[in-house]
């Protein structure tokens, strides 16, 4: 394989300036996207404006995938690859799957990259978001809502879901004032706040999610190391058998449920 070119220093320079800690690796890929050097200043400003990258690009690598990211929608993070390899051991052929909070529907994009039987929902509050899941979900099969947690789903799914996975917010709200400015300032609230102490969306969707899953079917939700024992009482008293996975490279944690 060929060596990867060289990224021209001023594109470089002028990325460590604005504080971009893989500056070489970024200034690669904005010269690989821009077509001209007018549409490499043009992507190099917003990026040095304050911008995700991702954002800027207009997709993240995901699990593999090339996941479309939109302005203002909250951007997969690596961590969240521990979620998508313990729900994809239970998903089967004909599984109901929920992507709940779903974002631009980076973990149901992967589920169904890795079991592309499944009957997959992604459900979303914001409207931005689902616009932004639609472009990656429809094409590989996945249906999209917008609306609170389990209320845009169809009756008819109630005692039927297989399987509900969720990276929903767990930021408490005096934190993300010093979250990094790229997600702050640039990805949606809603998609970050989980109330006073962080769990407020978890314990909504823990508290609906018995009425959903079918007998043996599974909630998983993404959580922090220090928030996990929080949400395993939750599970509990839902009545969900909780445990947790852990993975120190990724630097995640994921309490799985079962109903």
């Amino acid at each position: 394989m060929p060596p990867r070119p060289a990224a021209p220093t001023e594109v470089i320079d002028r990325l460590r300036a604005a504080g971009c800690v893989f500056a070489e690796d970024e200034a690669r890929l904005l010269m690989a996207a821009a077509g001209t050097p007018a549409e490499l200043e043009h992507l190099l400003t917003r990026r040095t404006s304050g911008l995700p990258l991702e954002q800027v690009l207009g997709w993240v690598e995901f699990c593999g995938l090339r996941i479309t990211v939109r302005p203002g929608v909250f951007v997969p993070r690596r961590r969240t690859g521990l979620l998508v390899r313990r729900a994809a051991r239970l998903g089967r052929p004909g599984s109901v799957a929920v992507d709940m909070c779903c974002g631009t529907g980076a973990v149901g994009a992967a589920l169904l990259s890795a079991e592309p039987g499944l009957l997959l929902y992604a459900v979303d509050i914001d409207p931005a978001a689902t616009a932004c899941a639609r472009e990656n979900l429809e094409p590989l099969g996945g249906r999209v809502l917008t609306g609170d947690l389990f209320s845009p789903l169809p009756r008819t799914l109630r005692g039927q879901v297989d399987l509900i996975v969720a990276n929903a917010p767990y930021v408490p709200t005096d934190a993300i004032s010093r979250m990094p400015p790229e997600a702050r300032l640039h990805e949606a609230h809603v998609a970050l706040d989980g109330g006073a102490d962080g769990l407020d969306v978890q314990r909504r969707l823990v508290a609906a999610a018995p009425e959903w899953l079918a007998p043996g079917g599974h909630l998983l939700i993404e959580t922090s190391a220090g928030q996990a024992a929080q949400t395993v009482e939750t599970f509990a008293r839902q009545g969900l058998a909780p445990r947790v996975v852990r993975s120190k490279a990724l630097d995640a944690t994921v309490v799985i449920g079962t109903a």
